[in-house]
Order: C-alpha cells, then sequence, then structure tokens
C-alpha cells in the first residue's frame, strides 16, 4: 500500500440557489486530516456534510475555500488513483463478477490489469469474499455488496479514502459487523480515511476524530477526540466510557 495522504479542506463555502431559494450549504468549514488518520464527520440530515465529501473528490464546484490531498488537488488526486471513494449505494455493475467489479478503477485510470490480479485476489481475501470472486452482485447480500465497494476503492492503492454513508442502508446488527471489519481493513492498509455518517455510534467506533456538523449553515461546531485503545472489537460497543463520547458527541448535536 502506498503512503498515505493527508486532507487539508480551508474555508469551504457553498450556496444552492433553486427555486426562489438561497440556502448556504457550507459555511466556512476547514478541516484537516492527518496522513494514517481516521476522521468521522457527523451531523444531521441536510447539514452539508456529503456536500463536504464531494467537494473534496472535485465532485461539487465551491464558492470558496480550497481543498488539498497530499498537496494535490482533487482533481490531480483523482487522476492519479490517489483517492477511492465508497458511497451507500454500492454501485456495482450488475453483469460483471466481484473480480472485475473490484478491477474497474484500474481500467478507468488505464492500468494494466495483469499485474494487478495478485492484488484483485488479496483484497477479496481482506474484505472476507474469498470464493465469491465470480460471484454476480445479484448472487449477493447487502452487506456482502458493500465489501465490493470497499475493495474496489482499495484497488488503485488510494493515499486517501473517502467514505459516504457506505453502511446506511444496513440494518443495525450487519452494520456493526461492518463497522468491526472496516476498522480491521483500515488498521491493515493505514490508508487516510474521512468518513461522513449520521451514526454516533459508527463514529464513535472508528474514528481517531469526530467533527462535528450542525445546519443552517452547514458548518463544524466541534471536533472530539476519540481516545479509545486499537485494535476495538464488539465488546466495545458495550463499554461505559464508548457512551460517555456517545453522549458528549449527542449533546454537540443537539446544541446542549
Amino acid at each position: 500500500m502506498t503512503a498515505p495522504a493527508g486532507i487539508t479542506l480551508s474555508g469551504l463555502s457553498k450556496t444552492f440557489h433553486g427555486r426562489g431559494q438561497v440556502v448556504q450549504a457550507l459555511r466556512d468549514v476547514t478541516l484537516s486530516c492527518p496522513p494514517g488518520s481516521f476522521t468521522a464527520l457527523i451531523g444531521p440530515s441536510g447539514c452539508g456534510k456529503s456536500t463536504v465529501l464531494r467537494a473534496a473528490l472535485g465532485l461539487e464546484p465551491l464558492d470558496a475555500g480550497t481543498v488539498e490531498i497530499g498537496g494535490q488537488t482533487p482533481a490531480q488526486a483523482t487522476k492519479a488513483g490517489v483517492t477511492g471513494v465508497a458511497f451507500q449505494d454500492a454501485g456495482l455493475l450488475p453483469w460483471r463478477s466481484v473480480a472485475r467489479n473490484i478491477a474497474l478503477p484500474l481500467e478507468v485510470l488505464g492500468r494494466d490489469l495483469a499485474p494487478a490480479s495478485g492484488r484483485i485476489r488479496d483484497l477479496i481475501a481482506l474484505v472476507g469474499l474469498s470464493g465469491y470472486e465470480n460471484a454476480l452482485p445479484g448472487e449477493l447480500s447487502g452487506g456482502m455488496r458493500q465489501r465490493v465497494a470497499i475493495a474496489r476503492a482499495l484497488v488503485s492503492e488510494p493515499q486517501v479514502l473517502f467514505l459516504d454513508e457506505p453502511f446506511g442502508a444496513l440494518d443495525q446488527i450487519l452494520r456493526r459487523q461492518m463497522n468491526i471489519e472496516l476498522q480491521r481493513i483500515w488498521a491493515e492498509t493505514g490508508v487516510t480515511t474521512l468518513l461522513v455518517t449520521h451514526g454516533i455510534d459508527e463514529a464513535v467506533f472508528l474514528a481517531d476524530r469526530v467533527a462535528v456538523m450542525q445546519a443552517a449553515p452547514g458548518r463544524i461546531v466541534d471536533i472530539l477526540s476519540i481516545d479509545l485503545p486499537r485494535p476495538r472489537d464488539a465488546a466495545l460497543f458495550a463499554a461505559p466510557h464508548f457512551h460517555d463520547l456517545c453522549d458528549r458527541i449527542a449533546k454537540v448535536l443537539h446544541g446542549a
């Protein structure tokens, strides 16, 4: 895995105009994610957290502010395969096997697939899908499809991984299982990760730091350090300190 890069978001501002309304989606959002860190961005629906992620990927033009990924612009980082991304919808191509879905970013980047066959096989093992290399998405459960999406996001050996509610459509039990798996994958790859989520327990379980957003306008109101030891396992969800941290974030979210 290539050495991770940092993410620097500086003064991001964005206003949407439509149907006679003007909505300030972001105001002066500033956030730094050190190389190899895991940062969670949490907030209520409509607070602009997904807009932040889209801006970091270069998919959303900004009124003001800058994004740097390892010293590069989002467009430069994407072209170089520095960034990987997984969304709530796994977005797998239904006619492609697991292995060929994972290989897709390499094809987009114009890379030779032959030398990558071993890496694809290793990623399938990393996400716990050995034996499903030739399965089609329609033959997989929702959680398995999300595992494929994460493997696909990692296939270009990115320095930065962006995750936008990747487990938001899963039930609570499966979501926690996937949180445990994602923590393991992050620990093994060391990739700098920025996770957008509305789940407080998910943010606390996974992240080194949690940036809390509020809406109207979308802005970061607090950044809390998560001082839980790693590796983290299922027992942590019942730990008193875990719940204390969740309560602290809930109070910030609710403006208490």
